[in-house]
């Protein structure tokens, strides 16, 4: 069973262990936490909201006064029921309750509905920041980062920060604005019998502060918990064509299944502390109103106060205990919020370390490309050196293929172009100007990419195809996904470009998703292409189709074709041997079989084969 780290607080320092703080320190850091919690941050997403938000502060006001103001009327029904004997004093106070409770009402519903559509727009502004900073994180944040919790980030984190700054902060705001109100007019009515019954406030306070504090580190615990189940989900559907061909379904439920277990568990822990609190809040606010209606009775029967007031008393008091116990309840929640908080403004405080509008562009593109004395290693794999001291050249215009053993480095040479990553040591050149000093997103405008397992989104095949071009004509469409050897095929679909290709581009096959990619490609119009394994993964006939797309795609541009299948690299102008991560030879291919060296052995390996 996997061991839990401590809690932590905000800035990520653990709970420190050592004896039991007294009291008074266990109220000083349970408000200290309150105030560790990032409301200003969250205060800043709101300042668009800020209308709504004063007009339903003014009507929570309205309701906490209307529901402070009945228990009045009620003490002039009683003194004129049972003392003045007046039927005029009781219906008139009966009348101003109902117009009272209408109010309440009234203003109590434009208050929830005010604060709750505020607190929907300020999560989703939350949601977007949070979207947007995650997609312009640096790809080995990625590699180092599961999908499914990044998810469980955007959906369940924010869920909870919903929750409490909506319908959370509108319920705190119209308790504490009534648990003011009422220890005033208590105090008002009598301050005898208030000091009385205050004496149950600070064990209230105090096990609110105890129990918050444990409730605060299951609440991070769960969520951890949610966002590792999230995880086996979001790998076990986007991979269910394996799953299926394995019959791994079991496994996969299992697995999934121990991750719900353990968020059971600790929601289980949560929720028992919970459970002891609200018992013990709840006795003492009921044992208060016991305790008030006792020693009143004995006032009334000396003298001290009258049957209304008494009545009245007990209102505000049950009105008091219902607040606090309500602000014991919301206190739970803002701990579950402090964990969730934690979580998203800790990735909204990353910086990506290759940023978007970082660096310049070039007013023209050649398409000369230089790789000097490179040295690269996987952030998610630092102890695993992946390319040593590469040099490599491409003319503007010339074809070069990289070649050699699966896990050589191949595939990374691509990536370092696109600026994916950038080098450990050395450095790559666009028209002798580092990419460094590039700006990111400019210069992969300037790169087109076909993989050999292209990705394809949910949409449309024409939504596919103009994703690089959004601004693309239908005609330039047309005519990329003619010349991608796409047209065809895409024709014969019953909605013709506006046909949606499934997620993952599901609904086609092989050689169409290349096709489609493609003509993205071309559509794009990049002045460098990356090949990687583009034809591997293809039967003959659409090896065909696509080889005489490339063709056309290739034309003109920097390209680099990595490949296995020596057949496609013979026409390169120059061709490179990687071989765990070292650049083994470099030649044309005529040159590389004279040699007799490694780049020999693989095509006779593949002849061989054949």
């Amino acid at each position: 069973m996997r061991r839990h780290s401590p809690s932590a607080d905000l800035h990520g320092r653990p709970e420190e262990a050592g004896p039991k703080k007294n009291p008074l320190q266990m109220l000083r850091n349970g408000l200290q936490v309150l105030g560790n919690l990032p409301m200003d941050r969250l205060l800043a997403l709101s300042r668009s909201q800020w209308k709504i938000l004063t007009v339903g502060t003014l009507f929570l006001l309205i309701s906490s006064a209307a529901g402070l103001a009945y228990p009045q009327a009620v003490k002039w029904i009683f003194d004129g029921a049972f003392t003045s004997k007046d039927q005029a004093t009781v219906d008139n106070a009966a009348l101003a309750m109902l117009v009272i409770f209408l109010l309440q009402g009234i203003a109590t519903a434009l208050r929830s509905y005010l604060f709750t559509v505020a607190g929907e727009r300020i999560v989703a502004n939350l949601r977007r920041s949070l979207y947007d900073h995650l997609i312009a994180q640096e790809i080995a944040f990625f590699d180092e980062t599961r999908t499914g919790e990044l998810v469980s980030r955007l959906a369940s984190d924010t869920q909870v920060l919903q929750n409490t700054v909506s319908v959370n902060v509108s319920m705190a705001l119209r308790s504490l604005a009534t648990l003011m109100g009422g220890i005033g007019l208590l105090l008002y009515t009598s301050p005898k019998l208030t000091a009385f019954m205050l004496l149950i406030v600070p064990p209230v306070a105090l096990a609110a502060v105890y129990n918050g504090r444990r409730i605060r580190r299951y609440a991070k615990q769960t969520q951890e918990a949610l966002a590792r189940a999230s995880e086996v989900a979001e790998e076990t559907l986007s991979g269910i064509r394996t799953v299926r061909r394995f019959a791994a379904e079991p496994a996969e439920s299992e697995r999934y299944g121990a991750a719900v277990e353990e968020s059971f568990r600790v929601s289980a822990k949560r929720a028992k502390f919970g459970a002891v609190f609200f018992g013990i809040t709840s006795f003492s606010g009921y044992a208060a109103v016991a305790l008030v209606v006792w020693y009143g009775g004995r006032m009334v029967i000396g003298g001290g106060m009258s049957v209304g007031e008494l009545t009245s008393f007990v209102l505000y008091t049950l009105t008091v205990a219902i607040s606090l116990g309500a602000l014991g309840g919301l206190w739970a929640d803002f701990m579950r919020a402090a964990g969730a908080a934690e979580r998203v403004f800790s990735l909204l405080d990353r910086s990506p370390t290759i940023a978007d509008g970082q660096g310049g562009s070039l007013s023209e593109v050649s398409g000369a490309l230089r790789f000097s004395g490179v040295d690269f290693t996987y952030p998610s794999r630092p102890d695993i050196q992946i390319l040593h001291n590469i040099d490599l050249q491409l003319a503007p215009g010339e074809v070069v293929a990289l070649v050699g053993p699966s896990g050589g480095g191949k595939s990374t040479v691509g990536a370092l172009i696109s600026r994916l990553y950038d080098p450990d040591q050395g450095s790559v050149f666009l028209d002798d100007t580092n990419l460094r000093d590039l700006d990111p997103s400019w210069l992969r405008r300037q790169v087109g990419v076909v993989a050999q397992e292209p990705t394809l989104f949910s949409a449309s095949v024409q939504d596919n195809i103009r994703y690089g071009r959004p601004d693309a004509t239908e005609a330039e469409v047309i005519a990329a996904a003619t010349a991608a050897n796409a047209h065809g095929f895409i024709s014969e679909f019953p909605e013709g470009y506006d046909t949606r290709v499934g997620e993952r581009g599901v609904r086609l096959s092989g050689g169409q998703k290349q096709r489609v990619a493609i003509a993205r490609a071309l559509l794009k119009d990049p002045r460098i292409l990356i090949l990687d394994e583009a034809t591997s993964a293809l039967d003959a006939e659409s090896e065909h189709l696509v080889k005489e797309a490339l063709e056309r795609l290739m034309h003109g541009r920097t390209t680099l074709v990595i490949a296995h299948r020596l057949s496609t690299v013979r026409d390169a102008s120059h061709v490179g041997v990687i071989d765990s991560g070292h650049l083994k030879e470099w030649g044309t291919h005529a040159e590389l079989i004279a040699q007799g060296g490694i780049y020999k052995r693989l095509v006779e390996r593949q002849f061989v084969d054949a």
